[in-house]
C-alpha cells in the first residue's frame, strides 16, 4: 500500500521523506489555508520536493469550471493530479480530463455508488473519507470494503485511496482490505512505530547492555 501525506506544509512533507514514507501528497483549500505561503508558490514547491503524485484541488463547481481549473494546475508540475468533488457535474469534467490524458482524484466520496460513477467516469483515485463516516457514528471502513469488492468485480482501473484517516487502525484496516493509498496526516505517521512493548524492550536492551563487561 502506498502512503501519501495529508498536508500542504513543506516541513512535514521534507521530515515524512526522511522516514521513507511519502509516494505522494493530497492537498486541499483548507490545508493551503493554514500555511502562510502563497498556495501557487508552495504547490511548486511541493511537486518539485515528490516525485510522487501531488493532488490539487478545485474549487470550481462546474464542469466547464472545473476543467478550466485542471488545466491550469497540471501546468504546476507533471505529477499534478486534479482534486475534482463527487457532484455529477464533476462526473464531467472527470469524463472530459481522462479523454485530455490528465489524472484526477474524485474526493469527498460518502457511498459505494458514489465511487461507482466516479469509476466508470474514468477517475485515477476515488477518496472516501472514512473518519468523516465515523464521525458520523457510520462505519467509514465498510465503505472501502465495499468500494474493493465493486471494483474487483468489474475490474476498474480507479485506485482506492483512504483519506480522512484518523489514527493506525484506520491504516491497518484499509492495508488488510488490500486498498492502494492511504493518505495520512502527518500526527499520525509518528504513531505508527509506537508501540508500549518496542519502548519496554528497548530500555531493557540498553540497560543490559550497560552492565555488560565492556574489556
Amino acid at each position: 500500500m502506498k502512503f501519501f501525506i495529508d498536508t500542504a506544509n513543506l516541513a512535514e512533507i521534507r521530515e515524512a521523506k526522511e522516514f521513507g514514507l511519502v509516494d505522494g501528497v493530497t492537498t486541499n483549500p483548507s490545508l493551503f489555508a493554514k500555511e502562510s505561503e502563497n498556495w501557487r508558490t508552495l504547490a511548486e514547491k511541493i511537486c518539485q520536493e515528490i516525485e510522487g503524485p501531488v493532488s490539487l484541488e478545485v474549487v470550481g463547481t462546474t464542469a466547464k469550471d472545473m476543467v478550466q481549473e485542471a488545466r491550469e494546475l497540471v501546468k504546476i508540475g507533471p505529477n499534478v493530479v486534479v482534486k475534482i468533488p463527487m457532484l455529477l457535474e464533476g462526473m464531467k469534467a472527470v469524463k472530459i480530463l481522462k479523454e485530455e490524458g490528465i489524472e484526477t482524484n474524485v474526493t469527498l466520496c460518502f457511498s459505494p455508488l458514489q465511487a461507482l460513477m466516479a469509476a466508470k467516469a474514468g477517475a485515477s483515485y476515488i477518496s472516501p473519507f472514512v473518519g468523516r463516516l465515523d464521525d458520523m457514528s457510520s462505519e467509514g471502513m465498510e465503505l472501502v470494503e465495499q468500494i474493493m469488492t465493486i471494483y474487483g468485480n468489474y475490474n476498474f482501473a480507479t485506485q482506492v485511496l483512504v483519506a480522512s484517516i484518523r489514527n493506525p487502525v484506520h491504516i491497518l484496516q484499509a492495508a488488510l482490505l488490500g486498498a492502494d493509498v492511504a493518505t495520512v496526516p502527518f500526527g499520525v505517521f509518528g504513531k505508527l512505530a509506537k508501540h508500549p512493548l518496542t519502548d519496554i524492550g528497548l530500555e531493557k536492551f540498553l540497560a543490559d547492555w550497560e552492565n555488560a563487561p565492556k574489556k
